[in-house]
């Protein structure tokens, strides 16, 4: 792993230095996107059942964010977004934050078999493992393409949400995990292109640090061409009615609007600065609307 300077002692952690090693802001959308997958499902669960399942996702997503922050804590002390996080703070060791991790994800990954099915459970344990060592271990430190691959472990909520309702995979809860998918790198390198010098400090190649930024905003531009088509896909195969194919249609092509003016803004001006920042702010807010409105016209259907 990196060298980094990490603090020499450690004060006693409280419970907000164990709640901020789950990523909270992450935990709320796979929580939200967990949650639209199953209101998407034509079988509803019980309520009681239905709030195990996702406070099993949200567990699931905490264990995730914790073996994440244990295994980085060195790239962690060396950049200034996340200097601050338990670990390189010095506010926790890195054994408590290793066994919390576990701890929290076996227990989610046995109280979803429990209480849901063998299949919810799978699942969940495959992208707790996909997060932590297919992502964090195997690719993060390694390739450019770390969160193109790596992107797949964000789009298992609502999959898992889908199953938990239904037991079984269909059509269009593989094409939420596609519109996750293609979404990830767009959104993703909004952000490392706004902070490349940060993640260059860190060692952490991502594309913009090891690549152009020419080429990262035409690959920008391609994953999001291909979101778009996948964001459009359950209305166009009659998954979904018009409400979510209007919605979905015109979130798409102002998100092409926004990925195109990050591929022709000049380079090293405060207007290249301001389209990837205008980018990263609305792909957040895009992603929520899809999935928010994808739930909603199925349950009004």
């Amino acid at each position: 792993m990196t060298t980094a300077t990490m603090p020499s002692t450690t004060l006693p952690a409280d419970w907000r230095d164990f709640f901020a090693l789950t990523k909270p802001r992450v935990m709320r959308s796979v929580v939200l996107t967990g949650l639209c997958g199953m209101l998407a499902a034509p079988v509803h669960l019980p309520f009681a059942l239905g709030f195990t399942a996702i406070l099993c996702i949200a567990l699931a997503a905490g264990a995730a964010g914790a073996l994440n922050q244990w295994y980085e804590s060195d790239i962690d002390a060396l950049m200034k977004r996340t200097a601050k996080r338990p670990l390189p703070a010095g506010k926790m060791d890195r054994e408590t934050a290793l066994h919390f991790g576990v701890g929290l994800g076996v227990f989610s990954v046995l109280l979803m078999g429990l209480a849901i099915g063998l299949l919810a459970a799978v699942l969940l344990a495959v992208s707790i493992l996909f997060y932590v060592l297919i992502y964090t271990v195997g690719l993060k430190r390694l390739t450019p393409q770390n969160i193109v691959i790596g992107g797949a472990a964000g789009a298992f909520p609502p999959l898992i949400g889908w199953v938990a309702a239904t037991g079984s995979l269909s059509t269009l809860p593989l094409l939420m995990f596609a519109i996750i998918f293609l979404w990830t790198p767009p959104h993703s390198w909004a952000l490392a292109l706004l902070i490349r010098d940060d993640y260059a400090k860190g060692g952490v190649p991502m594309l913009p640090v090891v690549a152009s930024a020419a080429t990262t905003r035409w690959q920008m531009l391609f994953y999001a061409v291909l979101m778009a088509a996948a964001a459009v896909s359950p209305w166009a195969l009659g998954l979904a009615g018009i409400p979510y194919g209007a919605v979905a249609t015109i979130g798409s092509a102002v998100f092409l609007a926004l990925t195109l003016w990050v591929v022709v803004a000049r380079a090293g001006t405060p207007a290249e600065m301001k389209a990837e920042r205008f980018l990263f702010v609305y792909s957040i807010g895009y992603i929520l609307m899809i999935f928010i409105s994808l739930a909603v016209d199925r349950l009004i259907a």
